[in-house]
């Protein structure tokens, strides 16, 4: 039984383009940007999923880092100016958003910045009053000298702090390796009590990435302006921001898809989706729309490209996904199986999307 009003919601990085545009933003103007952000996104993962700090979520490294790119010269413009330089759609997506909205009404929930949406919106010809992300106006704030000299001795700190490691079995700081303990507590110190203490500690409290309970917050607005319930969602992520969005629309009865995920989405998430190409999108939409999360269920369980020949699929699509570097794994996430698809899932992710982005959270 299809649902009375399809909606398709889809996270930005991963099943739309191949960025990080935060870590590339990072990379472009802090010197060893790269170290610094891949220190600060698992400290995102440990308050947010271990710790567990109350008012942090997910994706909160946007905002751990605007002081940071203050500091070394981040303006709203050359902000705006290297993300469309640098914008890598996945292939297909495109046209897999044009083809998809013909179908159902469809939005993009990202915890990316406004800045690089604008131009990502610009650039697929997507309309920006349907992508929810995180506000930035990183002008507003003004740093005195002193202070860009202190952000930028933090920087080259943190940046040479020992890498935090967490595993998934580690419920407490204390089952941490000792050195990980350590860079914990340093960074608790730098971002909970020294830059609170600073004119930039106002960044901290006034951007608010959409991320966690956010891109749930998101999803929940969508509704409540068509009118429809959970089980009407499709939605699609890969990572710990997305996380929260899943477990909301499970609840409902809608459809939790890891698109190319890691451990995080893949432990929310119902079914696993592996693929190069955006084309899968556009199977998977008009699945759900044909016949709702039950007949997405059903071809999923015996995934194969006869199968997809036999259901109502546009044969175009079908044709279209039908050579051999094409074919898409898509698979239902059970207890037996979640362990195996994580190992294939984030080594497929790492093929896609590069090493770097693939060890974030």
């Amino acid at each position: 039984m299809r649902p009375a009003q399809c909606i398709f919601c889809t996270d930005c990085e991963g099943p739309i383009s191949k960025n990080d545009n935060a870590l590339e933003l990072t990379a472009h103007f802090l010197p060893a940007g790269d170290t610094f952000f891949a220190q600060l996104s698992k400290y995102d993962d440990y308050l947010a999923d271990l710790a567990k700090r109350p008012g942090y979520k997910a994706g909160d490294t946007l905002k751990l880092i605007v002081p940071f790119l203050k500091a070394y010269g981040a303006t709203n413009r050359n902000i705006e100016e290297f993300s469309l330089g640098n914008i890598l759609l996945m292939p297909g997506a495109k046209q897999a958003l044009q083809y998809i909205s013909k179908l159902m009404p469809t939005f993009i929930i990202s915890t990316s910045y406004q800045l690089y949406i604008r131009s990502l919106c610009n650039f697929l010809d997507f309309p920006e009053q349907q992508v929810f992300s995180t506000e930035l106006d990183i002008d507003r704030y003004e740093l005195k000298p002193a202070e860009i000299k202190r952000l930028k001795q933090l920087r080259e700190e943190i940046a040479a702090l020992p890498l935090i490691e967490l595993s998934p079995e580690a419920e407490y700081l204390d089952e941490l390796p000792v050195e990980s303990q350590r860079t914990i507590q340093r960074l608790d110190q730098i971002f909970w009590k020294e830059i609170p203490a600073m004119e930039s500690g106002k960044m901290l409290t006034e951007i608010n990435p959409v991320g966690g309970r956010e891109k749930a917050a998101a999803i929940a607005s969508v509704l409540r302006e068509s009118r429809g319930e959970p089980q009407d969602v499709i939605y699609l992520g890969d990572s710990i921001t997305d996380v929260q969005a899943f477990q909301m629309v499970r609840e409902g009865g809608g459809l939790a898809v890891c698109f190319n995920g890691n451990g995080y989405a893949l432990r929310a998430a119902e079914i696993a989706c592996l693929s190069g190409h955006s084309t899968i999108l556009c199977v998977l939409a008009e699945l759900f729309c044909h016949g709702s999360k039950q007949m997405v269920l059903e071809v999923a369980a015996d995934w194969s490209l006869s199968r997809l020949q036999q259901s109502q699929v546009n044969i175009s699509l079908v044709e279209e996904l039908s050579g051999p570097s094409l074919f898409p794994e898509v698979e239902i996430i059970s207890e037996e199986n979640r362990e195996e698809l994580i190992k294939r899932s984030e080594s497929f992710r790492k093929s896609v999307r590069g090493e770097k982005i693939a060890r974030l959270g």
